[in-house]
């Protein structure tokens, strides 16, 4: 009986089968999808509501495709404030995601048409996804998965909810808003196990909680990103010293000593995880 090959452990025992981490960011990125494109109904019956057409809610969520800015832009709206005040608030919302692409980017190494595709589904889902992941295949797949998962479900149950409009009701009365907050609770929670993160959190948490009862909905989390980017930078290693860097060893293309760049996996990487 020939012994089990070594690498078998890593990638399961059929030829070509996804390596568990991959597998993991899939699952997540299918939950994550679920839950948010659920909450797609409450958009769509608020929007009705609010006096906005079906059409013109359906073009909301395939071309602005942000969540926060599409519920700020109708509420503005609901308000009776004008067009501009309207696409002001949600264009200020939606500059978090100009933050969100400066990090996946160099996860992702898209060009060309996924390029373009990665900045439609660049959302907080999809960012949330890709960090929580160990490695760099993982965070593409998990990337995509979140990203055209919620793209697809949000715009479905979007239509479901302006079709339904009044009929729903309350659309929070279903729990669909609770949904996806736990989603991210989820995908967070393990990420907080250091002292460092759990200061960074306590510290967004405590800014959003005293700005929600002053200031319009969506600038809490936008002042809590900044606050924890802040307090990130305040508290965040240092430089190692030339000295400390020259006990280490010379590294290989910039990456950590003894180990090769992420880059060096590129093209391996690109042929294997051909995700969405």
């Amino acid at each position: 009986m020939s012994p089990a090959r070594p690498d078998a452990a890593r990638t399961g025992p059929r030829t070509g089968q996804r390596p568990a981490p991959v597998r993991a960011a899939v699952r997540q990125g299918v939950s994550v999808a679920l839950a948010t494109g659920l909450y797609g109904i409450s958009f769509g019956a608020l929007s009705v509501v609010a006096g906005v057409g079906v059409l013109p809610t359906m073009a909301l969520s395939l071309l602005l495709f942000s969540g926060g800015s599409q519920f700020a832009l109708i509420g503005v709206v609901a308000a009776g404030g004008s067009p501009v005040a309207a696409v002001a608030t949600a264009a200020l919302l939606g500059a978090r995601n100009t933050l969100y692409g400066a990090v996946v980017a160099p996860l992702l190494g898209a060009r060309g048409l996924r390029r373009l595709a990665a900045a439609q589904v660049t959302i907080d889902e999809s960012t949330a996804v890709a960090v929580a992941q160990t490695d760099r295949r993982a965070a593409r797949a998990g990337f995509w998965t979140a990203g055209v998962g919620v793209f697809v479900l949000w715009n479905a149950f979007t239509l479901v909810g302006a079709l339904a409009g009044d009929a729903l009701g309350d659309p929070r009365a279903w729990g669909l808003d609770a949904a996806a907050a736990a989603a991210f609770l989820a995908l967070v929670w393990p990420r907080l196990a250091s002292r460092a993160a759990q200061g960074v959190a306590a510290a967004a948490v405590v800014v959003s909680a005293a700005l929600v009862p002053v200031v319009p909905p969506g600038i809490p989390v936008l002042a809590a990103a900044a606050a924890a980017v802040l307090v990130g930078v305040l508290t965040g290693p240092r430089p190692a010293s030339p000295a400390a860097l020259a006990a280490h060893g010379p590294t290989t293309g910039g990456g950590t000593p003894g180990h090769a760049p992420d880059d060096a996996t590129d093209e391996s990487d690109e042929s294997e995880a051909r995700t969405p």
